[in-house]
This record gives C-alpha cells, structure tokens and sequence, in this order.
C-alpha cells in the first residue's frame, strides 16, 4: 500500500478503518438503552446486568494483548478477518443467552473479540503514515470514531423503538455489522505490514517486545497519560446519567442532548489536533490539553462539592471532554510516532490500559449516591496524575526527525 495516501484514497482508508474502530463504541454503548430489558427477561439484577459491561471493558483489554503482538507476527489483514468474523458469532452469542451467566460470558468474547479494531486500525495507520502526516490522519480518524460514542445509545434505543423488537435485537445487529465489516475489509483494505518488517513469532518474542516497550520512557509516558486520562472519563460515562437524571432531575431526552453535546466536545478536540499540527508541536499540544484538565476537573469537583447548578457541571465537562479528544489524537501519535514495526504491540498496549482504568473506576462513581462528589474526585484525580505523568515520563529520547527516518 502506498506511503501518506491523498485524497480518494486516503479518506477511503479513514473510513474504512473507522468501521473497525467503531466496533469497541458499539460494543459498550449501543445496549446500554436495554439494561431493564435484560434484567427483566433473564431475572437478573442491576448489578448483574451492569457486569457484563464490566467483563466486555475486560475483554477489549486483554484482547489487545493478544492481538497486537499476532500482527506484528502475521501481519494485519489475517487478524483483522479472524477477529472480526468470531466478533459476529460471539454478537449471535449474546442474543441467544437465556440467563444473565451466559450473557456474561459471551459480552467477555464480545469485548475480546472486538478488540481487534481498536489496536489494528492504528497499527495499520502507523503502517501508512509518519511525519506529520500520521498526527493528522489520526485526528481526521478520531473525529470519525468520535460520533460513534455519541451515537451508539440512540441507535440502541431507537432500535428497540420499532415493533417487536428487543433486547436481542441490538446483539443481532452487532453481528450483522461484523459481517458487513469482514466483507468490506476482505474486499477493500491490503495487507500494510510487509514480510520484511515483521517480527519473529513467538511467546517470548513477543515478551521481548513487550519489555523493550515497558523500558521505552516516552512511550509509557504517552501511554500512561492515555490510560488515566481516558481511562478517567469513564467516571464520567457511568455517573452522567445518575447525576444529570438522578441529582438535577433532567429528563431522559435532555440526557440524550447533554450526552451528545460532550460527543461533539471530543470530536472538535480531536479537529484541533488536526487544524494545529505542524504550527504547534503534538507534545505542546498535549501540554496544553492535560492542564485545561486539570483546571476543569478542579473546577467541576469544587462545584460538585458545593453542590452548584446543573450549569457549573456541564460547562466544565464540555471543555474536559475537549481535552480528551485532544489527549487521545496527540498522545497516540506521540505513543506510536517511533514503533515502527512493533506498532501492534505499542498499539495494544495503549488501548489496553484505558479500558482496565475504566473497568476500576466506573463503579466507584456509585459509592455515594446522594452526591455527585465521587464522579467530579475521579475526574479531578486522574486528570492530576496524567499532568504528572506528562512532565514526569514523557520526554522524547528520539528528535522527531530521526525518528521519521527510522520509521
């Protein structure tokens, strides 16, 4: 495949890739609408319910892990089709469960599975792209990616709004789009890593690379700052809908518009990464991006604890939610920018962490019911580390312009 496409070309490969990258958004939104649904037909309770979600984050981070280094070995494609293909069956899975156990089990393969489209699509971005270029095709591939998460709760809901349908019927769609997906990929999109460029396989090659990652500064500095700056907002995707509902009386549709609006917040976060690139450097970018953070998420807890208007809630998690389509573009291309051929690892990686943080502290948001304290804290408190983090662990070893000659 040729090197920086333009034009046809290179939005034709962000939007099939965004196919892939949807898969993990979809996975984790799209049912959520169904949860009373679910714990009415399988007699099971919230928590129950709420646990497959849990197993699903789980799921899409080990299965990073696995994939990753797979295609560092093997290539891109093949993995793709494989995963993706065992994604429907394990979505077929899911609306055949008859009791909340197996619904478990299968939302685990679901999340394992689906993983491949997360850590593969920026495996083969960093197979095409570098330079410059890499920055701005990943920001043209997170505002893609980043109306999925926006729209995945009204799909879900609008899918069980037609007649007869159910709960299944949002896990019958999954695997349908799985389908569309392996056929589109099988059709359209090449192998990207060459022969030449692969790495060894084998259990402990792929240690090997692991650890030279985990010894790379840079690299688990960028990767850090994903994993709790992502990995924080989780907090603010489990406690929105308590506290917007459940403290400030919102209506489920005014829900639906506050939850969209901060979708919108992450895609021009993500744009601004792309407009700036090459006038300001990622790495100051990034800079700025994790102390408006800060700043917002102080803001947001002090009007958490002082039990502020719904106004001084919702105007600091806008701008966090910028912050986090900024993090995720510059950090990723700050994270991969020097992989080269181990981009699937370094990929796996940095998707890994953020969905294990999330699986840690969505059910913290929950502690304290009467307040909305413990979701501003979680915030506040993960935003802190990652400006730690950035100061701390991410200075380049490598000159951006040696790197791109390595690559």
């Amino acid at each position: 495949m040729i090197q920086n496409p333009t034009g046809k070309a290179r939005l034709g490969l962000a939007l099939l890739l965004s196919l892939l990258g949807i898969l993990a958004p979809l996975n984790i939104d799209m049912y959520l609408p169904s949860f009373p649904g679910i714990a009415a037909d399988l007699d099971a309770s919230a928590s129950l319910v709420q646990l497959s979600l849990t197993t699903c984050l789980i799921g899409l981070a080990l299965g990073q892990l696995l994939v990753g280094p797979i295609s560092d070995a093997k290539g891109r494609r093949k993995p793709i089709l494989i995963a993706v293909t065992l994604f429907a069956l394990s979505s077929i899975l899911c609306a055949l469960s008859t009791n909340i156990t197996m619904l478990i089990v299968a939302r685990f393969l679901q999340g394992f599975t689906a993983s491949a489209g997360i850590v593969l699509s920026r495996a083969v971005v960093r197979d095409v792209f570098s330079g410059r270029e890499l920055t701005k095709f990943f920001s043209l591939l997170m505002v893609i990616n980043s109306v999925a998460p926006m729209a995945a709760p009204l799909a879900g809901g609008a899918i069980l709004a037609f007649p007869f349908a159910n709960w299944q019927t949002i896990f019958y769609f999954l695997g349908f789009l799985g389908i569309v997906i392996v056929l589109t990929v099988g059709a359209k999109l090449p192998e990207t890593l060459p022969q030449e460029k692969r790495s060894p396989s084998s259990i402990g090659q792929s240690l090997r690379t692991m650890l030279s990652l985990l010894k790379d500064r840079s690299y688990i500095g960028y990767t850090l700052i994903v994993g709790v700056v992502h990995g924080g907002s989780f907090a603010y995707v489990s406690g929105t809908p308590f506290v917007y509902q459940g403290i400030y009386g919102v209506s489920p549709q005014v829900f639906s518009v506050l939850f969209g609006i901060n979708g919108l917040a992450i895609i021009l976060g993500s744009y601004l990464i792309g407009r700036f690139a090459g006038i300001i450097s990622e790495k100051r970018l990034l800079q700025i991006a994790v102390t408006t953070a800060g700043i917002a998420t102080a803001v947001l807890l002090i009007a958490t604890i002082l039990e502020g208007p719904l106004a001084t809630i919702v105007i600091p998690i806008f701008i966090y939610m910028i912050t986090i389509g900024m993090t995720l573009t510059s950090s990723f291309t700050l994270a991969l920018r020097e992989q080269g051929h181990r981009a699937g690892s370094a990929s796996a990686v940095i998707g890994m962490l953020p969905m294990m943080i999330g699986a840690l502290v969505s059910p913290l948001v929950g502690i304290d019911e009467t307040t909305a304290v413990p979701m501003g804290a979680i915030l506040f408190i993960t935003s802190l580390i990652g400006i730690l983090t950035f100061y701390m662990l991410s200075e380049k070893k490598v000159q951006p312009k040696q790197a791109e000659a390595r690559s």
